[in-house]
């Protein structure tokens, strides 16, 4: 049998404002990103000068409140992995502003640190990477792996280390004694696990999650999911998740940002942004979300056209060649992300004119986060094989 879990401290309950999503927005946010870009060179000829940029992040601004899940979401080649580096440094930004709040009640610039002043910053911000495998050295075992992040940060004590991987390995659902194990010893969902464990070694209040459950199949990402919500909950901790699939982003969000050729066309609260999308292609990505309903069988329509270049994208609204709704003004200024409704934001010309079709047939399959006030409170039916189950239905290891 496992060994039972060690207890945590109770975790200290966050304030909430009275407003949908249940976060606390009367504070200061925890992390505010502001016209954040990342270009990357395009070298050419005998001299390998530059002879382009790549607009990978191009004018990203959002913010994260204590306590509070922010998906961002998009195709791939978008811009969301690129804009959770530069957010944690992995990845140099080539400007904008970073703004990070620490338990201090400090605000920094994380963007303007230099390499030896982020290490106390990287106490409060951590990251879960895609790949389980690849972002664990297969060469340590999970004492050194995980304890690893407490030695960088002056935890010299090996039994010191040691306890407090054995607490997070029984966080997360392990044994203890698997911390003198290697990854190859691990499935994926194990793995994944111990990627977590890692990130919250040393007690952040920031977790940015690229992809996390991408990697695994259905009935280990439910696992993944209730395991983030249930460490939010007890650890009292912000995600930043990076996501492609929008039956999770609407499972676990408070708000949503989309992506679309490295800029925000729209950011808004999950319920409002699926039932009620302001901007033609996050309508479009809705449209693609399959129902799962054998009566509602549609064809599938496509955006015509192809995602915009980068490294050349198109004059004004960059999604304009493949807008079904663009108008001559679209072709030539490039519309700013503005308010149009109480906390929802978009990127269109047309934006208060348009009625986009959301997803509102999904409502009984993919219910809204149990502390959004207004959620239904009829039992859903019984979730098919394609959407995690819900955090209220804890799905066993």
């Amino acid at each position: 049998m496992a060994p039972e879990t060690t207890p945590l401290p109770a975790a200290r309950p966050i304030a909430r404002s009275a407003d949908a999503t249940g976060v606390d927005e009367s504070r200061a946010p925890l992390l505010e990103v502001r016209n954040l870009r990342k270009h990357f060179p395009i070298k050419g000829g005998f001299l390998q000068r530059t002879v382009g940029l790549v607009k990978a992040v191009d004018d990203v601004s959002f913010k994260v409140f204590d306590g509070e899940i922010l998906s961002l979401v998009g195709e791939s080649g978008c811009g969301k992995t690129t804009t959770a580096r530069c957010v944690i440094r992995a990845i140099d930004p080539t400007s904008g502003e970073v703004l990070f709040r620490r338990a201090d009640g400090d605000v920094v610039d994380v963007a303007k640190l230099r390499d030896k002043q982020l290490r106390p910053i990287w106490r409060d911000m951590q990251m879960i990477f895609q790949d389980p495998f690849g972002s664990l050295n297969p060469r340590k075992n999970l004492l050194d792996i995980i304890g690893e992040p407490m030695f960088v940060q002056g935890v010299r004590s090996r039994q010191k280390r040691m306890d407090r991987v054995a607490e997070l390995l029984n966080l997360v659902g392990l044994r203890p004694e698997y911390m003198h194990r290697y990854p190859h010893a691990f499935s994926g969902g194990q793995r994944q696990r111990i990627v977590i464990a890692r990130a919250l070694t040393l007690e952040p209040r920031l977790v940015i999650a690229d992809e996390a459950v991408s990697a695994l199949d259905v009935s280990v990402q439910a696992q993944i999911l209730n395991l983030l919500l249930d460490l939010q909950r007890r650890l009292e901790l912000s995600y930043l998740f990076v996501a492609h699939d929008l039956s999770i982003v609407k499972h676990i969000s408070h708000r949503v940002a989309v992506m679309y050729v490295g800029k925000v066309v729209e950011l808004a609260r999950t319920d409002a942004l699926f039932t009620r999308p302001k901007h033609p292609y996050t309508s479009a990505l809705l449209a693609a979300v399959p129902v799962p309903d054998p009566d509602q069988r549609a064809a599938l329509q496509g955006l015509p056209g192809e995602v915009a270049n980068p490294a050349a994208p198109p004059p004004g609204c960059y999604f304009h060649p493949r807008c079904p709704f663009a108008v001559e003004v679209c072709k030539h200024e490039p519309p700013p992300l503005r308010e149009v409704e109480p906390d929802h934001f978009v990127a269109c010309h047309r934006a208060e004119e348009l009625t986009l079709d959301g997803i509102g047939e999904l409502e009984s399959a993919l219910r809204p986060r149990p502390d959004v006030p207004g959620a239904t409170p009829e039992a859903p039916p019984p979730a098919p094989p394609d959407v995690p189950t819900p955090p209220s239905r804890e799905v066993p290891s």
